[in-house]
């Protein structure tokens, strides 16, 4: 049978480190939703106002996927900050830096395992929210990106029928009089 370290037995769950752990967890989703709100808005500004430059130019639309994407980078950073904050408040970490990259380790899901026992429930809910955010932020630049690439085709497909529709009225016309003319000068 697996051997238990006396650590692990004597670990037991408190009330205080499961209500911290949900009310990190409420702020980070508050922090996430109201950061995405800003970076949808900012999105939908900047394609509002460069839209001319964004028919010509369609590196202006990966220009706003890419000012969008630091955005959600930024709202991650910031979430990732009152984990960090917490953990030096508690005197779970010995300083701001090592708060800050051990919570960003364990909001990506890399490592856990640094936190002092009394609060190690702590590291999951860390990792839970991470996953959620990420998630989150995902389907917000994917509906970005979507939408780049949809304008994109369309603007391909509208050049090539424009062409099209070009290389048609230029040949028709010509054709059609070469053919009059050849059944005119018939006997």
């Amino acid at each position: 049978m697996h051997e238990f370290s006396q650590q692990d037995l004597a670990y037991v769950t408190r009330a205080d480190e499961v209500l911290w752990g949900g009310l990190l967890l409420a702020i980070t989703i508050a922090i996430h939703g109201l950061g995405m709100l800003f970076t949808l808005r900012t999105s939908n500004a900047l394609k509002e106002r460069f839209e001319q430059e964004r028919s010509r130019h369609p590196a202006v639309g990966l220009g706003i996927i890419i000012v969008a994407a630091w955005m959600i980078i930024l709202v991650n950073l910031t979430e990732i900050a009152v984990w960090a904050g917490f953990y030096v408040w508690k005197d779970a970490q010995p300083n701001p830096f090592s708060a800050y990259y051990n919570a960003m380790l364990n909001y990506t899901t890399l490592q856990a395992g640094y936190l002092p026992q009394r609060w190690r429930l702590l590291e999951g809910m860390l990792g839970m929210a991470g996953l959620m955010t990420f998630a989150w932020s995902t389907s917000i630049l994917f509906s970005l990106a979507q939408e780049f690439q949809e304008k994109a085709l369309l603007r391909r497909r509208r050049a090539k029928s424009l062409a099209s529709a070009v290389t048609a009225a230029h040949a028709g016309p010509v054709n059609g009089q070469a053919m009059r003319g050849a059944r005119d000068s018939d006997p």
